[in-house]
């Protein structure tokens, strides 16, 4: 490791404990002119307190001071969720293999014996440190990992049960028509037709959600960015809709101010509002509204809502709302299928804008989702 080619932010802080200030010092500035930031303090109770308000990347730790000695500093460092990693340098003119053996067992990586000599101070410090360094990155590469396994897993499972779902259902209606046909009544042909476009209709929009969020996965959705109408964008996003709110009888209002400009991907802002607008529709029951508003922030950000008067969702559907590796999924109130991707989607692209999505609901009444685009290009 290089110290100087890191951040000042990703810089390692040494915490020093010691009760002799002349070690203090001389340790300080010994490590100080490698580029570390150094906390040096005198005693093993403000050491804790320290480490718990500041956590270090290494401590070097005395042994012998007044108080708390040095191996119950680090044994109440190593059982503390917080500290248990920080690897920990004792460092004393204890000498014995006895009390090396009871550092290393009370949770210490290495031992160095006074008088100390720069040098090996200099490499067993930037050894542990690099150590420290890999098994933090190795640490987040296995949570990378177990949440891509999480999320394919959530992928593969809607593939399975929400896709099968609407196919079956289409698949029993052609049976009906093939088996029944000269059987029914001319009613009946009609009723089971509606059906046949709504399963396919659902069908091809968790399809159509599944090849969206497989490309954002692949990193290949094009973003062009460029001032916009919002006014333009919502309403040409509307006609896209379908035939989905005129079957429920759902008015949708648009209050956007005319001229009112945002800074975003027109595709992905088209693709945001439809998939905001669509999931409003399948949780509003028949004759409900759904009012699309808009306004400028003082952050230079333009907040838009959309407002339904469905059937809302609990607090700890709320909670999930966003998250692939959990199952928050639930019908619509005519049984349309959805699988929670379509937000998860406009997370992921109203992020990509720098905005953020949030929802604000109460059950029976109706739910809002709010998000932020900008306003002016950045």
């Amino acid at each position: 490791m290089n110290i100087n080619d890191l951040t000042n932010q990703d810089i390692p802080g040494i915490l020093i404990v010691d009760d002799v200030h002349a070690n203090l010092k001389i340790l300080g500035s010994l490590l100080e002119s490698e580029g570390y930031k150094v906390r040096p303090v005198t005693n093993g109770k403000l050491a804790l307190q320290v480490a718990e308000k500041e956590k270090p990347d290494l401590i070097l730790l005395d042994i012998m001071m007044p108080g708390m000695d040095g191996f119950e500093v680090c044994r109440v460092l190593k059982a503390n969720p917080n500290l248990w990693d920080v690897p920990v340098i004792f460092i004393s003119a204890l000498n014995e293999t006895k009390d090396i053996v009871k550092a290393l067992t009370s949770g210490g990586v290495d031992y160095i014996t006074k008088p100390f000599q720069a040098e090996e101070v200099r490499a067993r410090v930037a050894t542990h440190l690099q150590l420290y360094r890999q098994k933090k990155e190795l640490q987040q590469q296995r949570e990378e990992l177990r949440k891509y396994y999480a999320e394919k897993d959530k992928f593969f499972s809607i593939i399975a049960h929400d896709l099968r779902g609407p196919f079956n259902g289409f698949l029993g209606l052609t049976q009906i028509l093939t088996e029944e046909l000269s059987n029914l009544s001319g009613d009946e042909i009609r009723m089971i037709a509606v059906n046949m476009r709504n399963s396919a209709a659902n069908y091809f929009s968790l399809l159509e959600n599944l090849l969206e969020w497989a490309k954002i996965e692949r990193g290949i959705i094009p973003y062009e960015p460029k001032l916009l109408e919002l006014s333009d964008v919502v309403n040409e996003s509307l006609t896209l809709l379908g035939e989905s709110p005129k079957n429920k009888q759902i008015e949708i209002i648009s209050l956007i101010p005319d001229k009112l400009k945002v800074f975003a991907d027109f595709q992905i802002l088209q693709t945001i509002i439809r998939n905001l607008v669509s999931n409003a529709v399948k949780f509003t029951p028949r004759r409900g509204k759904i009012t699309l508003s808009a306004l400028s922030t003082t952050d230079n950000k333009v907040e838009i809502s959309i407002r339904d008067t469905g059937i809302g969702i609990c607090s700890e559907i709320i909670n999930h709302l966003f998250h692939l590796d959990v199952n928050s999924g639930r019908k619509g109130t005519e049984g349309e299928a959805s699988a929670g991707l379509g937000l998860i989607i406009c997370k992921e692209f109203i992020e990509k804008h720098r905005g953020k999505l949030w929802v604000e609901s109460e059950v029976g009444i109706g739910s809002t989702f709010r998000f932020t685009i900008p306003e002016a290009e950045i």
